[in-house]
């Protein structure tokens, strides 16, 4: 990783653990972080994927100290608009974009497409780890994140709302779910740890069912 120390980077950003890893990873190893991208689903007003408000993001924001900006989009515009960001990121100085991905091949190839197309390289600190490795050196690492969306035909729902320890993430795989939700289990929300300043305050909605999910809002 000698050849990535030193650079800048842009983050695309999720909210939840793996992306939050990610990030961690790269400014450990000596990558600069220039801002934190995420999508957001202007019919919806939440972040795409997690749901997360623009808010809370730009509290996330304040507390790990580095920008943040939103990618407004629609899903038919969702490539063209990210590829904009990445164009304008580049111009600013940025040279890599991370990614939290783990070992979703079409995940790599839509991400380092996009990269490419604007001239930037595509890093992905955790690629082709184990993922139970993963999420026990995040919670090691001292992270704390709450379970917000469940898809409950995959796992119990029973789950949603839980802060994910080791002892938790052991019984999402005894449920014959993957330990890491990677394939979209669960979906998580990174409250605190070494990147904050302060833990991220919110409170909890109530529960919402949608389709086969369950999923608890955070405000």
């Amino acid at each position: 990783m000698d050849n990535l120390k030193g650079k800048k980077f842009v983050a695309s950003y999720s909210g939840g653990k793996d992306s939050t890893l990610a990030i961690y990873r790269a400014i450990s190893q000596g990558m600069i972080p220039m801002e934190l991208i995420t999508t957001y689903n202007i019919d919806r007003h939440k972040s795409w994927f997690h749901g997360i408000s623009k808010e809370m993001l730009n509290r996330i924001s304040k507390e790990m100290n580095i920008p943040s900006s939103l990618i407004l989009t629609k899903g038919e515009d969702y490539t063209k608009n990210f590829e904009a960001k990445l164009r304008e990121a580049k111009e600013n100085g940025a040279e890599v974009c991370v990614f939290g991905d783990i070992d979703l091949e079409g995940h790599l190839e839509w991400c380092t497409q996009r990269c490419e197309a604007v001239g930037l390289e595509a890093y992905f600190p955790l690629w082709k780890e184990s993922r139970k490795k993963l999420v026990y050196e995040f919670i090691d690492s001292g992270f704390k994140t709450i379970i917000t969306i469940v898809d409950n035909s995959r796992m119990p729902e029973s789950f949603v709302g839980q802060i994910l320890t080791r002892e938790v993430a052991d019984e999402i795989e005894k449920c014959g779910a993957d330990i890491c939700g990677e394939n979209g289990e669960y979906h998580t929300f990174a409250f605190d740890g070494p990147l904050f300043k302060n833990p991220i305050e919110f409170t909890v909605g109530e529960k919402i069912h949608s389709d086969n999910y369950a999923i608890i809002p955070i405000q």
